[in-house]
């Protein structure tokens, strides 16, 4: 019997490589035959490699997850890559797919590899059920609106900073810092009230004090002691980076 296949598709090269890294590592006899950064590349790749699951980002640009689900194969396992909670929960439970749900864990990761393998030794779920599932996901997992822009405060004065501004949020006694480029404002919003807020592609929590922005990361580097800290692009401070959240940068 010939090795599964898959296809992995994910709009942030960080978290593609990401998982598809945790993939080999889980299924080593997994063949990870494409890897899409778009909607539209994913259906074409799926046509042309007719891989046996699909690893989707239910969020990129083009087609969503969910609208290459509908095109694709109705032979092919169906893993969702989601930030969306609880609410789709019950329709992922369905049985015809799985989902997991950012960020996620390794463990979380092995479970659904358990299922996928479990699955392909069973007929595939019928085009109806699959179906059905996609149509309930559709209504109930709708893009979410993200946080934009915060008022922050700088001695007297009150700031609008927009999100792609800042390079990293931290927790500071009854407030939290927000730091840009230019300098640094208060906010009285908790780390956990912008996590539910902010864009989980783009804003990952990196300690318990701390959540940076992606695209403002211009490295990674060790200590002597192994800790994991980020370089930034356009402030000078390192940040520490706790052992639990080191695995978003194992392939950087």
């Amino acid at each position: 019997m010939p090795a599964p296949s898959a296809l992995v598709a994910e709009d942030e090269s960080v978290l593609r490589d990401e998982l598809c890294a945790h993939l080999s590592a889980l299924w080593p006899e997994l063949r990870i035959v494409a890897r899409a950064a778009n909607g539209l590349e994913a259906l074409q790749l799926q046509e042309r490699h007719r891989p046996d699951v699909l690893f989707l980002d239910i969020e990129m640009p083009g087609l969503s997850g969910l609208e290459v689900a509908r095109q694709a194969e109705r032979r092919q396992h169906l893993v969702f890559i989601t930030a969306y909670d609880a609410h789709a929960v019950a329709a992922f439970e369905r049985g015809a797919v799985d989902y997991v749900l950012k960020p996620y864990t390794a463990a979380r990761l092995a479970e659904s590899v358990r299922r996928v393998k479990e699955r392909l030794g069973r007929a595939v779920p019928a085009p109806e059920a699959l179906d059905s599932v996609l149509r309930e996901l559709a209504a109930v997992a709708q893009p979410r609106e993200h946080l934009r822009w915060i008022n922050a405060s700088s001695g007297t004065e009150v700031r609008v900073i927009t999100v792609d501004e800042v390079c990293y949020f931290r927790a500071d006694t009854k407030y939290t810092l927000v730091a840009t480029a230019e300098g640094e404002a208060l906010i009285r919003r908790t780390l956990k009230e912008l996590l539910d807020q902010l864009d989980p592609a783009q804003f990952w929590q990196v300690h318990r004090s701390t959540i940076v922005n992606a695209n403002a990361i211009a490295g990674v580097t060790r200590d002597f002691r192994g800790r994991v800290h980020l370089k930034l692009k356009a402030r000078s401070e390192k940040l520490p980076v706790s052992e639990q959240h080191e695995h978003l940068f194992r392939q950087m």
